[in-house]
């Protein structure tokens, strides 16, 4: 999705024009405790606000941006390197910003036009309370698995999966929680996936040898996570589930909409055209587009009201509580918290990079490394903190590649290590930091916060336990021949 916003961060544009300031490309020295200052800051006021106030994390993500921002000033960077580092932030997240706003109105334009109602009806009538949230992830996964796409398949299977499982009265936190531990293991495992191609790019290795590597994290967390959701759908029988209860949100949605199975081709054609490689946002836009002309001459909704509903959302009074939460929700303005969130905390990680914070916490890390398994565990740490201090996925992967790269080529270790540490640590963690972009996107997408549905994320946060032991123990750690270390040297002397 950022692919191409990425090699951006990597240069250093020049302001060259006469009267205005020129970008200081000269690289100062930051210390890890002043690195580690706008941090500590920012989480302590992000703790105070949400814990005690109440509050939303965006005033907290400012000022640790502010704080950033003075003691670069105080280091000796210009207002126009520290705005540069600020713009450059917004730059990389600009498509998720877009991906939001589409989602935005394809969940009320499948709303309107009865997509979703069909997709609950005939899920509530298809599957088991006791193994839906082990289905769930495998149908998430398999779809992620074929497009490539995380987000993509939480905005479509994961938005139908939470009000057919809430429906049968599955807690909204297990739910989103199996939806994102299967579409992540697909995202991570998809020749497809942006985040893989980066991962073994930016470490020289082959794409399908990396690939090949993860599996050996990876399928084991998805094992991990299959069997606590069948352990937790053992609380959730026939028995347990008010069959009332079903009946009245069958009914509900029956008296609310036309629900028609060949709705279901509308998601199926979307997640068609995301397999045959067909870019993320035109094919949402298509989904939409169909969806509202669903809510047109399927529903009988008018073009006014179609719409209005890409705009405000959809709204219904059924008179069902349950019902009405549902479908009760979508539009561009829905998810405008959530796309300020996702610009403020891009404000913050680009200061903390553009500005040196970041590599100069990277490389304290860095010196603590004595072993190869050590390095390749401190990778993945390394990935995960830099979800936490940058507030973005992509920087998790970029930062540390350019930090390890020259200490694995030195011990000789294969890059699919390093390609495999950085997803391990950084594609499927970004998730667990409220206000990185992928748990913002959660959090607008499905409706659950990062603090309620994390405990249930068990793919992603065994997946990292594990990639560390096997890193510790030796475990699939390959090293390179002399051949190949050689032949790995001079491919990248000939690219310098």
């Amino acid at each position: 999705m950022a692919m191409a916003h990425v090699s951006y961060i990597l240069t250093k544009k020049r302001n060259n024009s006469k009267g205005e300031d020129e970008l200081d490309t000269t690289k100062k020295d930051v210390s890890f405790g002043l690195a580690l200052l706008p941090l500590v800051g920012m989480m302590t006021a992000m703790a105070v606000t949400i814990i005690v106030f109440e509050g939303s994390p965006h005033v907290p993500l400012i000022l640790g941006s502010l704080i950033a921002a003075f003691i670069a000033w105080r280091l000796g960077y210009n207002w126009k390197t520290i705005e540069d580092g600020m713009y450059k932030g917004i730059l990389l997240v600009l498509p998720a910003v877009l991906i939001l706003i589409v989602v935005g109105m394809i969940i009320g334009s499948w709303i309107g036009g009865g997509v979703i109602a069909s997709m609950t009806y005939y899920g509530l009538k298809l599957l088991s309370p006791t193994y839906f949230l082990v289905a769930i992830a495998l149908i998430c996964a398999v779809v992620s698995l074929a497009i490539g796409s995380s987000w993509s398949t939480m905005a479509t299977i994961g938005v139908a999966g939470m009000g057919i499982g809430m429906s049968m009265g599955i807690p909204a936190p297990m739910i989103a929680g199996a939806v994102i531990s299967g579409s992540y293991f697909g995202d991570k495992m998809s020749p497809l996936s942006d985040t893989t191609l980066l991962a073994s790019g930016l470490s020289g290795a082959n794409l399908f040898d990396h690939i090949r590597h993860m599996v050996y994290t990876t399928l084991p967390g998805l094992v991990i996570a299959l069997g606590v959701y069948w352990y937790l759908g053992r609380g959730f029988t026939s028995d347990t589930v008010d069959a009332g209860e079903i009946d009245k949100v069958l009914n509900t949605l029956q008296d609310q909409f036309i629900v028609s199975p060949w709705l279901l081709l509308i998601p199926a054609f979307v997640i068609f055209l995301v397999s045959r490689k067909v870019p993320a946002l035109p094919a949402l836009i298509i989904g939409v587009i169909l969806g509202s002309l669903a809510h047109v001459f399927v529903q009988g909704g008018s073009a006014a009201d179609a719409v209005t509903t890409l705009q405000g959302g959809f709204s219904l009074e059924s008179g069902n509580e349950m019902v009405d939460q549902l479908l009760n929700r979508g539009g561009i303005d829905g998810m405008m918290y959530t796309i300020s969130l996702i610009l403020v905390a891009a404000v913050f990680g680009g200061v903390m990079e553009n500005t040196g914070m970041l590599e100069a916490i990277v490389k304290q890390i860095l010196k603590l490394v004595k072993s190869d398994g050590g390095l390749l565990a401190s990778t993945v740490v390394t990935s995960f903190f830099s979800n936490v201090a940058s507030a973005d996925q992509y920087l998790s992967i970029v930062v540390p590649s350019r930090m390890y790269s020259k200490a694995y080529q030195d011990r000789k270790l294969h890059p699919k290590n390093l390609s495999r540490a950085l997803e391990d640590g950084g594609t499927i963690t970004s998730v667990f930091v409220p206000w990185n972009t992928c748990a913002i996107f959660i959090f607008g997408t499905l409706g659950v916060s990062t603090f309620a549905y994390a405990p249930y994320a068990i793919l992603n946060f065994s997946v990292p336990i594990i990639s560390i032991i096997f890193s510790l123990i030796g475990f699939s750690v390959v090293k390179l021949s002399d051949s190949e270390a050689k032949r790995l040297q001079k491919g990248v002397e000939d690219a310098i």
